[in-house]
């Protein structure tokens, strides 16, 4: 499991509140989608996620891994803006 995707699929699921939104939104099957979720859940040993057949809500434990989650990616995508810009002015 790549796990940074499996980051960024969580984010977007629960950011969306559907996996059919976060599939479209992210370009990937929705099977890919749940796949990613699930693996995650599984890797941590906890539901993250709450499913019913309209909407899916975090748990308790999913909105804490959320908020974590969201700060780190959001340092990951500024530090991988910083070194480009800073490797267009070589």
């Amino acid at each position: 499991m790549d796990q940074l995707q499996a980051l960024r699929v969580f984010c977007k699921v629960a950011e969306l509140g559907s996996f059919t939104a976060a599939s479209e939104r992210l370009g990937i099957s929705k099977s890919s989608t749940t796949r990613h979720v699930r693996q995650l859940e599984e890797r941590l040993g906890v539901r993250l996620l709450n499913r019913t057949s309209r909407k899916v809500s975090l748990t308790e434990m999913g909105r804490a891994y959320l908020e974590s989650v969201t700060s780190i990616l959001e340092d990951l995508d500024e530090a991988d803006q910083s070194i480009a810009r800073e490797a267009q002015m070589l």
